[in-house]
């Protein structure tokens, strides 16, 4: 049996760090993340891809990991910002919010060297990273690193093997098919217990749930699962109950809609209204998108408010 716990409630927003057409200028990418740092926010999460191919459409197909009905937000020429690179900018430009990927495709990045550059980072950043992984949905970003796309799944818990062996062990030792080394050094070690935390996305099926209960320290629901999350909280906690964990220890993503009024503007209250009854259901990271205004103090406001209404709802 799991504890009934509920740990307290965070907010999340995501980060403009992609776009349909080339905006020359990313100024507001990093005005953003100042302001939400100073309003508050908990966390501040950007997507991944590294490439595209020309088959967007396998986004909506959950049969390869896309989620029903979904939508990619670009064309194949969107600017993407690589998330890595871009959380290390703006650690250094806020001093207290978390940086989280939401999600990385983890598998396209060595190893080795995914676990140095998030080491670095954590370092850096007086521990202020999480990692959320996946699988992806899109074959050519796999081609074109000359990774199987069919054998994703296995590449990424390899990679997550890997960089926990690394943050881990003052002298780390692994033996899998794809890789194998021995009395291997690499420090700094993350500043946060256990590493960098490794926040699992997937639907609840057996591999992406044996992922969450070894690996995770958090689940980022998909698909049908992100739609009826209360519903996936209830399968997911039983299905890594059976694993033998304890699935109160994991925190729980849970997305927030921005309700607007018929003027425009962002209805609080009626936005805020899901947050009890989905933080007793287990949801713990609380993410909404919002378009602040331009401007770092108006930006700040607008986000402060937002921040203020989640807390006096979650309280």
């Amino acid at each position: 049996m799991y504890r009934a716990v509920t740990p307290t409630a965070q907010l999340s927003t995501s980060l403009p760090t992609f776009a349909a057409d080339e905006p020359g200028d990313w100024s507001h990418l990093v005005e953003f993340a100042r302001a939400a740092d100073l309003a508050g926010f908990d966390r501040l999460v950007m997507s991944d891809h590294v490439v595209f191919g020309e088959h967007l459409d396998a986004y909506a197909d959950p049969s390869i990991g896309g989620s029903r009905g979904g939508r990619q937000p670009t064309g194949p020429d969107g600017s993407w910002l690589e998330p890595i690179t871009t959380i290390a900018h703006l650690t250094a430009v806020t001093s207290r919010a978390r940086f989280a990927t939401n999600i990385l495709v983890a598998a396209l990045r060595r190893p080795v060297v995914l676990a140095k550059a998030a080491a670095t980072i954590d370092v850096l950043s007086a521990g202020r990273l999480d990692l959320g992984v996946g699988v992806g949905w899109q074959r050519e970003e796999y081609e074109a690193a000359g990774l199987s796309f069919e054998g994703r799944g296995r590449l990424l818990d390899h990679t997550i093997e890997v960089c926990q062996q690394l943050w881990r062990n003052r002298t780390a030792h692994y033996e899998a098919e794809e890789l194998s080394f021995a009395r291997i050094h690499q420090m700094p070690k993350p500043v946060q217990p256990g590493g960098v935390p490794i926040w699992v996305s997937g639907t609840v099926n057996n591999r992406s749930m044996d992922r969450l209960a070894k690996y995770g320290s958090g689940w980022i629901p998909w698909g049908d699962d992100a739609a009826d999350v209360e519903a996936g909280i209830v399968r997911m906690r039983l299905a890594v109950a059976d694993r033998g964990r304890d699935p109160s220890e994991l925190g729980v993503v849970g997305g927030l809609r921005a309700v607007k009024t018929d003027d425009g503007r962002l209805d609080l209250a009626r936005t805020m209204e899901v947050v009890p009854r989905l933080h007793h259901a287990g949801v713990t990271d609380f993410r909404i998108g919002l378009t602040p205004p331009r401007g770092q103090s108006a930006a700040e406001e607008y986000l402060a408010e937002v921040v203020t209404a989640f807390r006096t709802a979650a309280a």
